[in-house]
């Protein structure tokens, strides 16, 4: 990845130690910044393992966000030795053109130095605009298997894929794996999350494989 340097007007603020911007700790940069009872209990287990939010303020203003940790603090089942696992990355469709993703990735690549890798997922034929297989590809990430799933409550039988990103940045790393079964049960810890998985949903799963 190409070394970049912020602006003048652009800095990087790690917000699990600066409390100033601590409602996006809780919240993603559209809202809802609230508390609520699955991310409170995320941060509290996940951030003395190594959870970073961090957030890219350019012109006194909020422009995008990187949310990351060892796979062992992850929310998402993703398995491997040294590895760090990139939960989001969101730049403001405002601000898009000043490589924002790219700084805030390799932020946390420099935090991480003793890292082999980062790794996250992906999405493919997904109605959402996040996750974007292209975009994360354009990071540097690329894919190491997908699987394919369906939603059981929304787009009845549209077919999207998840992937399996995988970066490294040591030598020989070992890439990770992942628990598909795990990740059919979505996500509980961020309510805007593609794969979200309502708490009035009952069932285990949030979405089937096809």
């Amino acid at each position: 990845m190409t070394n970049m340097e912020l602006t003048s007007e652009a800095k990087i603020v790690d917000i699990t130690k600066n409390s100033e911007y601590e409602i996006f700790l809780h919240g993603c940069l559209a809202g809802p910044f609230r508390r609520y009872k699955k991310r409170t209990e995320y941060l509290r287990k996940a951030i003395p393992r190594g959870f970073h939010k961090k957030l890219l303020i350019f012109d006194q203003e909020v422009a995008g966000q990187i949310e990351y940790s060892p796979a062992e603090a992850s929310y998402y089942p993703i398995i491997g030795n040294n590895i760090i696992v990139m939960n989001c990355v969101w730049v403001l469709k405002k601000t898009k053109g000043h490589n924002f993703g790219k700084l805030l990735l390799e932020d946390a690549m420099k935090s991480e130095k003793d890292a082999v890798g980062f790794a996250t997922i992906a999405l493919e034929n997904h109605w959402s605009p996040w996750f974007k297989k292209e975009e994360i590809e354009k990071l540097g990430f690329k894919s190491l298997e997908s699987t394919k799933v369906a939603h059981k409550t929304k787009y009845k039988g549209r077919v999207f894929k998840i992937h399996l990103m995988w970066m490294p940045t040591a030598e020989n790393s070992k890439p990770p794996t992942w628990n598909q079964q795990k990740l059919l049960e979505g996500i509980t810890t961020c309510i805007l999350h593609p794969l979200y998985h309502p708490q009035t949903y009952e069932p285990k799963q949030i979405l089937i494989e096809s």
